[in-house]
């Protein structure tokens, strides 16, 4: 007589559990899917996506880390793909979309594989072996590029603003990030992007966007007497108030006389009078202080014509220091004339409804503001994607000091050389090989696709111009033609292809090496439910 097996209950209660190929076919498919999300909106023929939050705040953009970020994924596996765009974006700035593309792609082609029996384990050593030879093969065919080839890093600039909402305005911008780039870059060839500050209003058009060499703050002046314009300023940082300290503990002052309170106010004005006294003294005409400004020393600033500033941001009073050579002073009885900046010209100046305030002309300003336009407010935040896309490329061109041609060719010569590699292996790994050739194609298949173009005809061009050794061979997706895409000026800094193929390699061989997906509590994803025993 045969006996029922008590089931075994090792998970607690609201598990959901998911294993095997069950678990490897759901995490390719939620990967895929955030890949073919993004996937329209790569190139110049990119469609844009609209996000609406929970508030009702709308986001217009086909920038691919913007997407994936306002999205809200829940799937682990899906978060994983995002880790990429992210990873992209902070190593880079750019090549986000083409990262996570690539990811989403070797796995597509990874579950082929599995479906004819080929382990997780080697189809994970042939992606390693793929992606060694993929980034060999990227450093031979970039070439050299420095600060001095100002026309090339315009051209790097274009390409990465092509396909955004600024792409009509391209040629101004690009000269723009150009020279707020080669700006702030210090004698060792570092740049820090914090000295390239992107100020956004809208009202006027893209077209209005302009490089101030100095600093412009979202503040008004103080005090309405004060001068709108001043010329040829000394400038003075102050990080403590120009006010009366309260002391330190709770103190009581009896008067008992009304002249006495007079004299104590009278005192009060004094001291006022005194720190507007040591400022004036050192021809200081501008004062940006980080606290705030008595109302009494406000109107003895506004007498001496002095154009002063409170509550400013201390990384904004940090920007001032680098781009007018000012220190930042503590004790203002510390102050000196060693301590103050220079700049031609502070002025209040209005910019849409609101009044900003400018320091323009500062010598060797060793921190730039890039103030972006837009006719509307999704219009400006476009324009700035667009803006900060192409600083990061042009960071990463000049820090690396290698470029490549774009319009999908470095993917095409990839996926020729692998192919070629592949032919040289004998085991299954050869299979994996092959199918990281085949994902790069994605790349130009994708571009050709977003065009309304034909991609078997497409490609079919496109690897007999690589097969011709037109190394640098790529789509003009406005006229559907092979072009040289080096001559064209479709040119993207070599970290952004060696990046991608890095990330997206490895995201998706740490994604082929789990079996087993373990979920608890009511936050599970999305799973079948597996056979008896395991207390789903």
């Amino acid at each position: 007589m045969t006996q029922d097996v008590q089931p075994i209950f090792i998970l607690p209660e609201n598990t959901r559990r998911s294993s095997g190929r069950n678990a490897q076919r759901n995490n390719i498919m939620a990967a895929k899917l955030v890949s073919e999300t993004v996937r329209t909106t790569l190139g110049p023929k990119g469609m844009d996506k609209m996000l609406v939050d929970s508030m009702g705040d709308v986001i217009v953009t086909n920038d691919g880390v913007t997407i994936l970020k306002e999205m809200q994924i829940e799937h682990p596996a899906a978060k994983m793909i995002v880790e990429v765009a992210k990873t992209q974006e902070d190593e880079v700035g750019d090549g986000t979309t083409t990262a996570v593309v690539i990811a989403g792609e070797l796995l597509k082609n990874a579950e082929d594989l599995l479906d004819k029996e080929i382990h997780p384990t080697v189809i994970v050593k042939g992606y390693r072996m793929a992606q060694a030879q993929a980034l060999k093969v990227l450093n031979a065919i970039a070439r050299p590029v420095t600060i001095n080839d100002i026309d090339i890093l315009e051209k790097i600039s274009q390409t990465a603003m092509t396909g955004k909402g600024a792409e009509a305005s391209k040629e101004k911008l690009s000269k723009i990030t150009v020279n707020a780039v080669t700006s702030v870059i210090d004698e060792n060839g570092n740049i820090d992007l914090d000295d390239i500050k992107i100020e956004k209003k809208f009202g006027g058009s893209v077209e209005d966007t302009e490089i101030v060499q100095g600093i412009v703050l979202d503040k008004e002046r103080v005090h309405s007497g004060m001068p709108k314009l001043v010329k040829n300023t000394k400038i003075a940082l102050i990080d403590s108030s120009l006010e009366i300290k309260s002391t330190e503990t709770d103190a009581k002052i009896q008067i008992t006389d009304p002249s006495q309170l007079q004299a104590f106010l009278d005192m009060e004005e004094k001291m006022l009078r005194d720190m507007v006294r040591k400022i004036t003294n050192l021809d200081i005409n501008a004062v940006f202080c980080q606290k705030g400004i008595d109302d009494v020393a406000q109107h003895f600033l506004s007498k001496k014509g002095i154009y002063a500033v409170r509550r400013v941001k201390k990384s904004d009073m940090e920007k001032l220091a680098k781009a007018t050579g000012a220190r930042i002073v503590t004790n203002l009885d510390d102050l000196t004339t060693n301590d103050l900046g220079t700049s031609k010209i502070v002025e209040e100046s209005k910019v849409g409804d609101e009044s900003m305030t400018f320091v323009r002309g500062c010598p060797n300003a060793k921190s730039v503001t890039i103030l972006v336009r837009g006719s509307t407010e999704h219009v400006a935040d476009e324009a700035e994607r667009a803006m900060v896309d192409a600083i990061g490329d042009l960071k990463a061109a000049i820090k690396d000091g290698k470029v490549v041609a774009g319009a999908g060719s470095p993917e095409m010569e990839l996926s020729k050389h692998l192919l070629k590699y592949s032919e040289t292996l004998s085991g299954r790994e050869q299979l994996a090989v092959r199918a990281f050739a085949q994902t790069m194609e994605i790349i130009p298949r994708t571009l050709a696709e977003n065009a309304g173009l034909d991609p078997i005809d497409t490609l079919t061009a496109l690897k007999q111009a690589h097969d011709s050794n037109r190394v640098s061979a790529g789509i003009n997706v406005f006229t559907g033609k092979v072009m040289d895409a080096w001559e064209a000026g479709v040119i993207e800094p070599l970290k952004i292809k060696t990046q991608a193929v890095r990330s997206a390699t490895e995201v998706a061989t740490m994604i082929l090496r789990i079996d087993d997906v373990i979920a608890s509590g009511d936050r599970a994803p999305d799973m079948p439910p597996q056979g008896p025993g395991m207390n789903m």
